[in-house]
């Protein structure tokens, strides 16, 4: 348990570090505004609804509602992911000034994120804090497939659910089963549990389903030796896991664009909500300025699994914390009733939620043209009791698919500069640290190596990386990694487009079926192989030769996952490379931001 309670502590503070500015922009005028004399109640958000939150925020402190007694109340919504804000309440809210203040409203995608942060409070001797709460908004986690796929299983005639997930992903013919032998085996997209609440609500729905249950979920279910056969079956048909749906629903849009999205994936554990943002052309849910949506070529339906489901239903907790005083509870009541009125609950609709308010008709955009059913699901599923959530964690931890990963570090000359003000610690050594950290979050049966690159690095022969460490199994070589990691010293150039290619290759010489097959490309220069005149060239035929394996061997995918460090990196140019193996950048353009960056790059293992 210990372990993943540290994963999850790891992975909350990493969504933090990873977000993107338009979900931090929406919340950040309210936030930081004046709230003069009033009773201040601080709420944090998961991120899917802060515009709306803020918005209703505004309407209800400009009221004649917002007042306890004589003095006027003032709600600040700010933007935190679930995962992030468990951890951080779990741990008495540290660094209010680095975290955000401490909230009196704690608002998570999902009530299971309640359970966990009591149990955890409870193990420690602490007495919970949070209590049941009326939804603000609903969302149903379904499974997302492409059309024709769903189509071919019998969609929407015949019910479907994890078993079906389960035959397919067991069937050596994948989907050559049901006459389309084109579109490979069958692929599963799930984030991690630690991070998403899609994901913690994907792995509970799959320990129902395993069980035949829709509530009363118990630990002996999870000790059941079929229980745990299921449940290893669906993880086995994972392709990937990471810290957000919206690297799936991306790196499936752009593939659509490409006329290959049947090849990414199969089927993806998402929310009702993102199968609608998808389908109108808006994969991430957030449409920048100027971005003009184009519906893909292939649009996603929801499968709403007929072993059951579960909503996720954004409480708003009224946190029974030592910081929280009886005038904030009061204040945060007040707001709490005035979100649940029917004139704001109709808002929530616009953004492709359910309203908690069952008094409001569900309508447009929850369409069948969109991809939804009103009507679904049928089957609801109990949030698990917190000691059985914190179980279902802890068994993930262990029955994840297994993974076989290449580190390759980039030791130019440039990871010496100093990577804070102060100049005591350079770039190359925040990344040694966050990287030996990262290495404790792989199980023993992963396999792991170390690669190297930078110019002339060998004196007897022309090198522009090294093998340190061999891929093999992490629990004969974690010392030897840590030890090797350490060890790094800076030297000269960034060979960034030969590694890379010959890094890819190398891994799919030695691809494993039975595995996450990926590399972690962290760089935080740009490309200096060769003559600047001849880098277009270079990279053009990098990425023709990474679209070549992505969707040529179709079944072989070893995905890229580079890391940007430092203001110099070639952000863009790394999202070119990671999209071109449909895997996902990460920016760490702050360097001190690093360690959490590794974190939730190593989520997806």
């Amino acid at each position: 348990m210990k372990r993943a309670l540290a994963l999850l502590t790891v992975a909350a503070l990493a969504l933090t570090a990873c977000s993107s500015s338009s979900d931090d922009e929406a919340g950040d005028d309210l936030a930081t505004a004046d709230p003069g004399d009033c009773i201040v109640v601080d709420m944090a958000s998961s991120p899917e609804k802060i515009t709306v939150m803020t918005e209703l925020a505004k309407e209800f402190n400009g009221s004649d509602l917002a007042r306890v007694g004589d003095d006027c109340v003032f709600v600040r919504p700010a933007r935190k992911a679930s995962g992030a804000g468990a951890s951080l309440l779990s741990a008495g809210w540290p660094n209010p000034e680095t975290n955000g203040p401490q909230p009196v409203i704690w608002s998570p995608a999902a009530s299971a994120w309640g359970a966990v942060v009591n149990q955890r409070l409870i193990d420690a001797g602490e007495p919970p804090i949070t209590e049941p709460s009326p939804p603000f908004m609903l969302t149903p986690l379904v499974i997302a497939m492409p059309q024709p796929m769903a189509e071919a299983l019998g969609y929407p005639e015949k019910p479907l659910g994890f078993a079906d997930i389960i035959a397919l992903a067991n069937d050596p013919e994948g989907w050559a089963a049901f006459g389309h032998p084109e579109w490979g085996p069958f692929r599963l997209g799930k984030t991690n549990p630690n991070f998403s609440t899609s994901g913690l609500n994907f792995t509970i729905s799959q320990y129902y389903a395993a069980t035949g249950k829709s509530r009363d979920l118990t630990l002996e279910d999870l000790a059941r030796p079929d229980v745990q056969a299921f449940s290893e079956s669906v993880e086995s048909a994972v392709v990937h896991y990471g810290d957000t749906t919206l690297t799936f629903l991306n790196n499936m849009y752009k593939a659509d664009a490409r006329g290959t999205a049947l090849t990414y994936a199969s089927a993806v554990a998402v929310e009702e909500k993102s199968v609608i943002d998808y389908n109108a052309g808006n994969p991430d849910g957030i449409l920048d300025a100027g971005e003009v949506p184009r519906p893909p070529r292939v649009p996603l339906v929801s499968i709403y699994p007929k072993e059951g489901t579960l909503f996720s239903d954004n409480p708003l907790f009224i946190l029974d914390a030592p910081w929280v005083t009886e005038e904030q509870k009061q204040g945060a009541a007040l707001f709490q009733q005035f979100v649940t009125q029917p004139e704001n609950q109709a808002k929530v609709l616009a953004f492709g939620f359910r309203p908690g308010n069952p008094s409001v008709a569900i309508g447009d955009p929850i369409t069948p043209e969109n991809g939804a059913d009103p009507n679904q699901p049928q089957t609801l599923l109990e949030v698990p009791d917190p000691t059985v959530a914190i179980g279902i964690l802890d068994q993930w931890d262990q029955q994840r698919k297994e993974a076989r990963v290449l580190l390759v570090i980039d030791v130019s000359g440039s990871m010496g500069d100093p990577a804070t003000l102060d100049g005591f610690e350079t770039k190359l050594d925040l990344a040694k640290d966050a990287a030996i950290s990262a290495l404790d979050e792989f199980k023993d049966e992963d396999e792991v190596g170390l690669r190297v690159f930078s110019t002339d690095l060998s004196a007897s022969e022309p090198t522009t990386y090294l093998d340190l460490v061999p891929v093999g199994p992490i629990s004969q070589q974690r010392d030897a990694l840590a030890r090797t990691i350490d060890s790094l010293i800076p030297t000269n150039g960034t060979p960034l487009y030969e590694v890379t290619g010959d890094s890819y290759a190398t891994m799919l010489d030695g691809y494993d079926a039975s595995r996450i097959n990926a590399i972690v490309l962290l760089t935080d220069g740009r490309n200096e192989d060769g003559v600047p005149e001849d880098d277009a060239d270079q990279l053009d035929g990098l990425l023709a030769e990474l679209r070549t394996g992505s969707e040529g061997q179709a079944s072989r995918s070893v995905r890229i996952f580079p890391i940007a460090y430092g203001a110099d990196a070639d952000l863009a140019t790394l999202r070119r490379i990671s999209d071109a193996t449909t895997g996902a950048a990460y920016d760490s353009s702050n360097p001190t931001a690093i360690n959490d960056v590794f974190a939730a790059v190593v989520s997806n293992f």
